[in-house]
């Protein structure tokens, strides 16, 4: 393969030794069709000048990439699934291929997969993708992104040509394989597992671990394990800030759904919010709606005790439930901060910014079924009064129940409004990603091939992604 300056290899993941992960062989599967491969996030790690085959070839056949990871390894983790204990977890159908440093931020990443075939830990499931699920995780990291929320990125689908039959939706269905790129895949539940076979001493080099890859500035701290989760309190906190302006609702925020490098990934039942909504839920089986909109942070923040819990085996329960509780105060900041830079705005001090968010939340709960989530931070953006008056949804907003966000938006200075000469907000209407539209883009898949729809959204959502600047 053609070898890029950017390409910079750094399998550690190897390092935690057999407790933590298995060596697995991926499937063999029948075909490799490429379906997407996303040259973006290639050019940060060295791999866009791969052809077509070559691509396919180390993400769809998973040959090693070179100096990496010699074999995939499916990791080890439990968690809690809706708050009940699962001990019989682990990457079922996935596994960490490879590991390298991406280019600009140094930062470490995994390549992960998803539909890659069988496991030690696949118990009775097939270790198999849905080329839906596929195609639904590619356009939800693609959208999150470009709202600007700490996520994966899809890095490759390729379809796999088997048949596959699933409860949930029309049988048989088509199969894939997707790989998407993380900071990280140690997961709360990687933790919990420890600490549930009392192994103290694993708990320990896990922490350790994790400090020097992901918190090299906690390496001097006097006790590691409270650093480490107050680090990871304060990055869950502003994931689910992000999650909450984004109106994303994630549908199953189980432990082992949970990184400790605060970064949304594992896209099943997801959704975005039509309208304000904080009883509104993503997943037919959240039938008590334990992960509604509405109720993310506390989901978030129950994930972090179980943490915290696990963490205990190594230090003192005192500083470890001082890490925790710093967690409202942090939420309430990045929530703030969230919105603000939705909106376009520049904070203007504690107390003006959080009149404007609960201002904003207010109207968006009393805009009516007609005012939608995402247009309203569409039309508002950079505070521009003028560009939403002239809008499609001028009336909402001349109503009494916008007077206070109205009055306060005026008050409030706009970030980089040279964004708004962007071509992307001459339009009536911004990208969105509600169900409707993806069940659509999936209809033309299933009945034609028709893949048009799917690449045209994509290249419609990247448009947003670079007028919104928000990274």
């Amino acid at each position: 393969m053609p070898v890029s300056p950017a390409y910079r290899p750094d399998p550690r993941l190897q390092k935690l030794g057999a407790d933590f992960a298995d060596p697995v062989v991926a499937a063999d599967f029948p075909q490799t069709i490429l379906r997407f491969r996303n040259d973006r996030a290639a050019a940060t790690v060295g791999l866009d000048g791969l052809t077509d085959a070559e691509w396919i070839a180390h993400f769809g056949r998973f040959q090693p990439l070179p100096d990496n990871l010699p074999v995939p390894l499916a990791q080890r983790y439990h968690g809690h699934q809706f708050r009940t204990y699962n001990p019989d977890l682990g990457d079922g159908r996935g596994f960490t291929f490879a590991q390298q440093r991406e280019a600009g931020s140094d930062r470490l990443l995994d390549f992960g997969t998803k539909g890659s075939g069988k496991t030690p830990w696949s118990r009775t499931a097939d270790g198999r993708l849905t080329l839906k699920g596929g195609m639904r995780e590619v356009l939800a990291t693609a959208m999150l992104e470009a709202l600007g929320v700490p996520t994966s990125r899809s890095f490759s689908l390729i379809e796999t040509g088997e048949d596959l039959d699933r409860s949930d939706e029309p049988s048989p269905t088509r199969s894939a394989v997707l790989v998407r790129l993380s900071h990280s895949h140690i997961r709360f539940g990687t933790f919990q597992r420890q600490a549930f076979l009392e192994r103290p001493d694993n708990v320990a080099k896990l922490v350790d671990y994790v400090i020097e890859t992901y918190y090299p500035e906690l390496a001097s701290a006097p006790d590691s394990a409270a650093a480490l989760l107050r680090a990871v309190t304060a990055r869950s906190a502003r994931l689910a800030a992000r999650w909450m302006a984004a109106g994303f609702v994630h549908g199953v925020l189980n432990t082992d759904n949970m990184n400790i490098t605060g970064e949304s990934f594992d896209y099943g039942p997801y959704r975005f919010l039509p309208r304000n909504d904080p009883n509104f839920v993503a997943a037919y089986f959240d039938q008590n709606g334990l992960y509604s909109f509405g109720r993310q942070p506390e989901a978030v923040y129950w994930n972090l005790q179980t943490l915290g819990g696990a963490l205990s085996a190594t230090t003192e329960t005192e500083p470890l439930v001082e890490a925790l509780n710093s967690f409202p105060e942090v939420y309430r900041g990045e929530l703030r901060a969230a919105l603000m830079r939705r909106l376009g705005l520049k904070s203007k001090g504690l107390d003006h910014d959080t009149g404007l968010v609960n201002a904003a939340f207010q109207a968006l709960s009393d805009g009516g079924p007609r005012l939608r989530w995402e247009p309203f931070f569409y039309d508002w953006f950079c505070g521009d009064e003028g560009r939403a008056m002239a809008g499609p949804r001028a009336d909402i907003y001349a109503g009494a129940a916008f007077a206070n966000f109205r009055l306060l938006v005026g008050r409030t200075d706009p970030d980089r409004p040279e964004r708004l000469d962007n071509p992307y907000f001459q339009s009536p209407e911004p990208q969105e990603l509600l169900i409707d539209e993806i069940e659509a883009i999936w209809d033309a898949i299933a009945a034609n091939d028709d893949w048009g729809p799917f690449h045209a959204k994509l290249a419609a959502i990247e448009t947003a992604r670079t007028a919104y600047a928000l990274d």
